[in-house]
């Protein structure tokens, strides 16, 4: 009998320690997308893609912010479905995302959610359907990186995948030769 309250008292404890420690914030950034590459001179090539935050941790996240970067930024051409702090539309998109950085940066969009402060625990928020399109004449090298921000991840956190494009472009007799 004393044996089993002792070992009750020991389990207790050690439950209420285990209680006490802050778990780590757990966020999963990443990219989904599909490409169309032609490999013939100014033609047009693009990417259709998401950029996904998935919290699985049991914290909520606050003022999530992203940050998709293209490098170079003179390679590609961006658009997506977000808005502007001085937009003027007399209905707010549901699922919109205002651009909080200048217009004219084409590397950097910096990107909030406008009808979310939080990512709350087990939730995932997405910036859907954005669009990357790039002509090209010659070879081309490029990528395009995520990072997720918020109160909590003041430091940023990686994408644990960005998009990595290369090409040649191919010349219409070199291609015709080759059959």
């Amino acid at each position: 009998m004393e044996w089993q309250e002792m070992q009750t008292s020991y389990l207790e404890r050690i439950q209420a320690l285990i209680e006490g420690i802050e778990k780590p914030l757990q966020l999963i950034p990443y990219f989904t997308y599909s490409i169309q590459i032609t490999h013939h001179a100014n033609r047009e090539n693009y990417i259709l893609g998401t950029f996904h935050v998935q919290n699985i941790s049991d914290q909520p996240v606050t003022n999530p912010m992203i940050c998709i970067k293209l490098k170079p930024a003179e390679l590609f051409e961006f658009s997506g479905k977000y808005i502007y702090p001085n937009t003027k539309q007399p209905m707010q998109l549901a699922n919109a995302w205002e651009r909080v950085n200048e217009a004219t940066n084409k590397e950097e969009f910096w990107l909030r959610p406008t009808k979310k402060t939080t990512i709350e625990a087990k939730e995932t928020i997405s910036f859907t359907n954005f669009q990357v399109k790039w002509n090209s004449d010659t070879t081309y090298n490029g990528s395009i990186q995520g990072f997720v921000y918020g109160d909590e991840i003041k430091e940023g956190l990686h994408a644990i995948n960005q998009i990595n494009l290369n090409g040649t472009i191919v010349e219409e007799e070199d291609f015709y030769e080759e059959e």
